[in-house]
């Protein structure tokens, strides 16, 4: 069967979706010698791996059919219940009336990601996101048919007055957002963490314009520095907040482990959602998770993840303190936990350019910014991780990427090169978006597929 033929028997989204040229860069950045920063990924020092070579075995030995067998799709019972004992311990008597019900064991956020979307939302529904958001979430998004419109991010998280307008102007236009879409805690890309009084109006404008919302807590546990705030689903009153967990940044990826807290109603529907897709999230993931949590040791498991990374984080921030000069005009975040933080360059600096010369120049790899805009705004931002290199490579990373900005700076000045950024209009901070599923793959192969 040819290509062309074959186009006859393909869905929209699967005709639109192409190959694209940054798979030629993954095969740079796969080189040793290149320093990524690109990725979204936890460091192997974190693993837990003599531990679970201890469990594996009697898991196998002693929990057979459970780790082997097909399961429940709603998720296996004890470990829905250690994940509420883990729930209370770490946020208190918020979470103290959780129930199995309550509880959907999906194969890690993503899959949470995609089922949320599968049940609510169809074909042209608005959905409001974070200018930046998740970029695994708006190609869930994008893949049922969703209209994005964004909403920018502060240092205090999604600026709800800006949210509140938005949606009167969407109403004006006739449209109906369903649900909002945020990550208060650490976002990814931002780094940023919802202030207590954003969550407060984030809840008050839900259910003033009768929206759910999607609240993703990847890093929750990963804080280094701050106050623990208050989750959006324990700040809820009416049902509104489905809230998505992980293991995959607290124990490994690997284990494609997640869970859904959410209304009894609204785990029914995901749970019927998720019964064509994979019958079961995988029993053996599900037996280890749970009986790793029995052993007691998760939580220093936590500690211990939280400290290796709060020395990264450190050491990166004071790397840009360093080697970026005031002088040029590039911000960063700070943030308090996660694996994150976002870099602003001067407007009129392209933050592909710069990637295309850091590559070449200074072996240093980093995500573009524009790839989480769903307006494509941001042209001048880039995200970098701290989680996954060495201390060392950190340091000589961010001094390489300073080099470069530096050499984009003395080239403007000096006219050797003309800059495009200069001529294009700015784009509007508050306008409807439609990813491209082309340039969602583009950016997904480069960053991560997974959350």
């Amino acid at each position: 069967m040819d290509a062309t033929y074959l186009q006859r028997f393909l869905s929209d989204s699967a005709r639109t979706a192409t190959r694209s040229e940054i798979r030629e860069l993954l095969k740079v950045i796969a080189r040793p010698e290149i320093i990524s920063l690109a990725g979204g990924l936890p460091s192997p020092e974190t693993f837990p791996a003599d531990d679970l070579a201890e469990i594996v075995p009697g898991v196998l030995r002693e929990h057979t059919a459970a780790a082997m067998q097909y399961g429940p799709t709603e998720g296996d019972q004890e470990l829905k219940e250690q994940i509420i004992r883990m729930m209370i311990d770490f946020e208190g008597e918020a979470f103290a009336e959780l129930t199995p019900d309550h509880l959907l064991i999906t194969s890690a956020s993503q899959q949470a990601l995609d089922l949320c979307s599968r049940i609510f939302i169809g074909t042209y529904d608005s959905v409001v996101v974070g200018l930046p958001s998740y970029l695994g979430a708006l190609g869930a998004f994008t893949a049922c048919g969703a209209k994005l419109s964004g909403v920018p991010i502060d240092d205090d998280g999604m600026c709800t007055d800006l949210l509140e307008q938005r949606l009167v102007d969407l109403r004006r236009e006739g449209v109906h957002p369903k649900l909002i879409y945020a990550v208060p805690d650490f976002g990814n890309p931002s780094g940023v963490t919802m202030s207590l009084t954003r969550r407060e109006e984030l809840l008050c404008i839900a259910r003033e314009f009768d929206l759910l919302v999607i609240e993703d807590s990847p890093y929750r546990q990963l804080r280094y520095v701050g106050e623990t705030l208050p989750t959006l689903g324990s700040l809820d009153r009416d049902g509104r907040v489905v809230s998505i967990f992980t293991f995959s940044k607290i124990l490994f990826p690997g284990l494609r482990l997640g869970w859904v807290v959410a209304n009894p109603e609204v785990i029914s529907h995901l749970v019927v959602a998720k019964q064509p897709v994979d019958c079961c999230t995988a029993g053996l993931s599900q037996v280890v998770a749970r009986e790793y949590m029995k052993t007691g040791k998760l939580p220093a498991q936590i500690e211990r993840t939280r400290k290796i990374y709060a020395s990264k984080r450190e050491v990166m921030l004071e790397a840009l303190e360093e080697k970026m000069d005031p002088s040029w005009g590039v911000n960063w975040t700070r943030p308090e936990g996660g694996l994150f933080l976002w870099v602003e360059l001067p407007r009129w600096m392209s933050a592909r350019k710069l990637l295309e010369r850091a590559l070449a120049e200074e072996k240093v790899a980093f995500v573009v910014g524009d790839a989480f805009h769903c307006d494509r705004s941001g042209k001048n931002t880039l995200r970098l991780n701290f989680s996954y290199p060495s201390e060392e490579r950190l340091r000589a990373a961010v001094a390489g990427l300073a080099r470069c900005i530096e050499r984009e700076i003395d080239e403007r000045a000096s006219g050797e090169e003309a800059t495009t950024g200069e001529t294009e209009s700015a784009p509007a901070l508050l306008v409807n978006g439609e990813h491209a599923l082309v340039q969602l793959s583009w950016n997904l192969a480069l960053s991560e597929v997974v959350e």
